[in-house]
């Protein structure tokens, strides 16, 4: 069985190391598994249901839930901004959990992983991010984590593809993942 990842992005920065790491995965992915880095967060407008009209949603808001209804599971990179998580994630969140009852994450596998430049990581933002994506309707894997502290330093010279210890875990938490879409679909 192939499995589909979507790989969302909370820093919009080209140089992002969230988002290196993102990259990362998608080359380290284990056979039957294909990690999808969605493009176009930043041209999603903040959720408004105003604006979530069937037949009138804004096009990169459909063009989101598209991506996310053919995944099956959910990959997400935060950064930690004022310690918590950046507005374009939790807007993220909140497009994919409407129409209320039937949102995209549908009870599907969600990771929360990232690289921050302070000591822990991004560890509150990451957390942040399970609770809001695991009230919106994901079924987050708690043991499933990756918090790189130092990311200005470590990933100043190198990307994170090319550092063994973080190619390393990142292959496991993919695999992980990957193994937990089979677990789920058989529950």
């Amino acid at each position: 069985m192939s499995v589909r990842i979507l790989a969302l992005v909370g820093s919009l920065r080209a140089g992002s190391h969230n988002r290196q790491l993102a990259e990362a995965a998608v080359k380290l992915a284990p056979e039957g598994a294909e990690v999808v880095l969605f493009e176009g967060l930043a041209e999603v407008p903040f959720y408004n249901e105003d604006t979530d009209v069937e037949g009138a949603v804004p096009a990169p808001a459909a063009a989101l839930r598209e991506a996310a209804g053919a995944a099956d599971a959910f990959l997400f990179f935060s950064p930690e901004y004022n310690g918590t998580m950046p507005a374009v994630l939790k807007n993220a969140i909140d497009w994919l959990s409407r129409p209320y009852g039937a949102g995209a994450f549908g009870g599907k596998p969600v990771a929360v992983i990232g690289t921050a430049f302070g000591q822990y990581g991004g560890l509150w933002a990451q957390d942040d991010t399970r609770k809001a994506v695991g009230i919106a309707g994901g079924k987050v894997i708690e043991d499933i984590k990756l918090s790189i502290p130092g990311s200005m330093t470590r990933f100043a010279a190198t990307h994170p593809v090319d550092d063994a210890e973080v190619a390393t875990q990142l292959t496991e938490v993919v695999a992980r993942l990957h193994g937990n879409v089979g677990e789920i679909a058989a529950a």
